[in-house]
């Protein structure tokens, strides 16, 4: 009879500790996500930015040596991340293309013009930045106009912005509810073994002496817990720079390291005091409280 209930008491304890590890894991790696679109959203804002191109239209007396010129020296300039240069002929082969048909057979000549189309590094993706730029553009005698589309520019910078603050504030209030959750996990796993502290106590062993299995147990679940977690994120990681390899979010190892350590140690901290505090709580109760 005794072998069978400590079978059934073993068996209990075994589903204790796997919802506690599930628990936590499930936690820190939904945590771990968000950290990851935090670290991760001003690279994909980046992206975007740098799709947005400026195109230089050059005047048909342009000179080779002065179109030249400018190409070399907006390939040099501090804000471009990539130039080309389109011909007109270029332009109205592809032009020819969109709309099936020859235009110039029915114009009798090419009306489009030379251009360089300038793709800006990010962060001189912002509609003042790109005023000065087309305007010491435009001031060459052999440059036509500069166009880009400039409230396409002002809208995704505001967006930015938004959605950076909303995932700061959202990811304040996971991180307040993923503490919660873990805390609650262990609660209820002390909780269980609330007179095995009593009794503990009152054969005289110090506090001390009774938190240390407990706390050490809880530090145990908490790095199984934070390992499978970030096994999870390494498999999505993974997958999502296979899946998107324009972002490069493996570039910044550093960063992606110390979210990694921070989730691993979160996962210890916060069991580290979550049983401190519920052990202490169940020490400072009376005996009759205990069955409350």
């Amino acid at each position: 009879m005794s072998t069978s209930f400590e079978k059934y008491q073993k068996r209990r304890l075994i589903s204790s500790y796997f919802s506690v590890v599930i628990s936590i894991s499930l936690v820190l790696f939904l945590l771990g996500l968000l950290g990851l679109l935090v670290l991760n959203t001003k690279k994909v804002a980046d992206h975007f930015k740098e799709q947005i191109a400026l195109t230089v239209y050059l005047k048909d007396t342009a000179k080779e040596v002065e179109i030249e010129q400018l190409k070399k020296s907006l390939a040099m300039a501090e804000y471009t991340k990539s130039s080309t240069f389109i011909s007109k002929e270029q332009a109205a082969e592809e032009h020819s293309k969109e709309i099936g048909e020859d235009f110039m057979e029915f114009l009798g000549y090419n009306p489009l013009q030379n251009s360089i189309d300038v793709y800006m590094k990010a962060d001189y993706v912002s509609p003042e930045q790109i005023d000065t730029i087309a305007t010491e553009l435009t001031s060459k005698n052999f440059v036509d106009e500069v166009v880009y589309d400039k409230p396409l520019i002002a809208l995704l910078n505001d967006n930015v912005k938004k959605i950076s603050f909303w995932i700061l504030i959202v990811s304040g209030i996971f991180t307040f509810i993923a503490v919660l959750l873990i805390n609650s996990s262990i609660r209820l796993a002390v909780y269980s073994k609330r007179f095995i502290i009593k009794t503990m106590q009152m054969v005289g062993a110090t506090k001390n002496f009774i938190r240390s299995p407990f706390i050490w147990q809880s530090v145990k679940l908490g790095i199984i817990g934070a390992v499978l977690a970030l096994i999870g994120m390494a498999i999505v990681l993974y997958y999502l720079n296979s899946t998107f390899p324009e972002l490069e979010l493996l570039k910044d190892i550093s960063l992606l390291s110390a979210l990694f350590i921070g989730i691993f140690l979160m996962g210890i901290l916060i069991t580290w005091l979550s049983t401190f505090f519920a052990t202490s709580r169940f020490l400072n109760l009376k005996t009759d409280e205990l069955y409350y």
